[in-house]
């Protein structure tokens, strides 16, 4: 059974509904297959050849037209995919419960997946990106990409959790999504020709899932301790070299300045 249809749409509905279908393919889907791809380089990147920072460092080579780029292909399509999206879930009357067939389904996840999907973003926008610095988030640092973004991940408990279902939820919206604009817009017309186009999706869903849990899951293991330098710096105390109590010489004397007396005052200390 197809998904349950919608109310008529008139001229205006029409394009809008054609406008959110594509501007989520592209460039919305396009840019989180990206940005998937390139966060789950995290999971592969060792300090000696960091690929994360290398795909950062490429990205951000844009310079000062990185951000007219991120608003006009990523913010502004997202704003209104996001605005479009809420009008057609409230706007929907899915019957799921009485007809639990395989298109009521995937039309009622859909939804939900959008939904979440929205929330998740808006949480990632505030957790991540610079948009939530006035809000006493944005903790990545292009600069320092694997470690500031494993240490904003392994910052609270629960984000490792929130980030791989709104992951889930984005990959199946895509995957989904996908597929049924290949129905709205003509391209698989027949049921061998959608069942097949089912399959592609579900796969190519499945796989950008795992690519997207191997980020989530690579930053939630990233080690965010700084590197013991090894240059100008003292070791530690446990690592210092013992003293040699077989010297027959007299113990050394160190002066030192005792702050409540009045004076310098001798103390012996082994060496």
């Amino acid at each position: 059974m197809h998904p349950v249809a919608d109310p008529p749409l008139d001229t205006s509905q029409f394009f809008l509904r054609r406008l959110h279908s594509l501007l989520g393919i592209i460039p919305l889907g396009a840019f989180l297959f990206l940005h998937l791809g390139t966060n789950s380089l995290i999971a592969v990147s060792t300090p000696e050849h960091d690929l994360f920072q290398i795909q950062v460092d490429n990205i951000h080579a844009l310079g000062p037209l990185l951000l007219p780029v991120e608003i006009l292909f990523i913010l502004a399509p997202l704003a209104f995919h996001g605005a479009v999206g809420v009008k057609i879930w409230l706007e929907s009357k899915p019957n799921v419960s009485h007809y639990p067939y395989g298109g009521n389904i995937r039309y009622t996840l859909q939804r939900i997946s959008g939904v979440i999907a929205l929330l998740f973003i808006l949480f990632h926008l505030w957790h991540m990106h610079w948009l939530g610095r006035p809000f006493d988030g944005g903790f990545f640092d292009p600069e320092d990409a694997g470690t500031s973004a494993a240490a904003a991940i392994q910052r609270y408990a629960w984000a490792p959790w929130v980030y791989a279902v709104g992951v889930l939820a984005a990959c199946y919206h895509l995957a989904n999504g996908i597929w049924a604009a290949l129905i709205t817009w003509g391209v698989t017309i027949g049921p061998r020709s959608q069942r097949g186009a089912g399959w592609i999706c579900a796969a190519f869903g499945a796989g950008l899932a795992f690519t997207g849990l191997a980020a989530v899951v690579g930053m939630a293991r990233h080690d965010i301790a700084p590197a013991q330098e090894t240059t100008g710096e003292d070791p530690p105390a446990g690592d210092a070299a013992e003293p040699d109590f077989e010297d027959d010489g007299p113990p050394a004397v160190m002066e030192r300045t005792d702050l409540n007396a009045q004076g310098p005052r001798r103390q012996v200390a082994h060496g």
